[in-house]
């Protein structure tokens, strides 16, 4: 079966949360979905940093862009996407069980440690970071995705579109074609199904050589999938 993307769900109704919609990476994907017509909450810990930056991401993208806190973000959203540092990931998750229940959670987490070697791979007990999030998380229909994506290139006015394939790995079917069909919103991007949540350490341990790819390039080096 070839990538067909109207064969992808209409998503576009859907309102999107983002967990570290502060940072720049969750920053940079509010701004890129807001500029589709998705409507979005940015979430933080404190709800005045996170209006704050609901209000700087609005005055690039346009569109319905709110700020809350994370637990009102998870509360309120159709799908939350979680963008933290990986130090806080589990702890941030713990705390949200229960207004995530139930919902599409898609993890963009990347277990990376840097030292005067560059980035390295952290260690995950349950295999990765968003097989953590699954563990955590058992009434959540958890999906990984966005992990290869520049925050630089995101959250730049200049870059019109992104040209890059964004894999998405997931258990549950329905929901990986949700998040395929996210992706595919944001013009340049596909959602490409990568398989099970099972298959997430190596998708996410991939950033530390795009990482190391763009220090000696001087590039924003991204994936993209050939023959589909």
């Amino acid at each position: 079966m070839r990538f067909d993307v109207s064969m992808l769900p209409d998503v576009s109704g859907l309102l999107v949360g983002i967990i570290g919609g502060t940072g720049d990476q969750g920053r940079g994907l509010a701004m890129r979905l807001a500029s589709t017509g998705q409507r979005i909450l940015i979430g933080s810990r404190t709800s005045e940093r996170a209006a704050s930056a609901a209000k700087e991401v609005a005055a690039i993208a346009g569109g319905s862009i709110e700020g809350d806190t994370n637990f009102d973000v998870a509360s309120r959203s159709d799908l939350v996407i979680v963008s933290v540092p990986y130090e806080g990931h589990a702890d941030t998750l713990a705390a949200l069980r229960e207004p995530l229940a139930g919902k599409i959670v898609v993890d963009c987490v990347n277990p990376l440690g840097f030292d005067k070697q560059g980035p390295f791979v952290l260690a995950v007990p349950e295999g990765s970071a968003a097989e953590q999030a699954a563990s955590i998380l058992p009434d959540s229909r958890v999906c990984a995705a966005f992990h290869h994506v520049s925050a630089d290139l995101l959250t730049d006015p200049s870059v019109e579109q992104m040209d890059l394939d964004v894999l998405v790995l997931g258990d549950d079917r329905d929901a990986v074609r949700v998040v395929q069909a996210l992706a595919s919103r944001i013009s340049g991007m596909r959602g490409v199904h990568a398989g099970r949540l099972r298959n997430a350490a190596q998708v996410e341990a991939l950033t530390a050589n795009l990482i190391s790819i763009n220090k000696r390039y001087g590039s924003h080096a991204g994936i993209r999938v050939t023959d589909l």
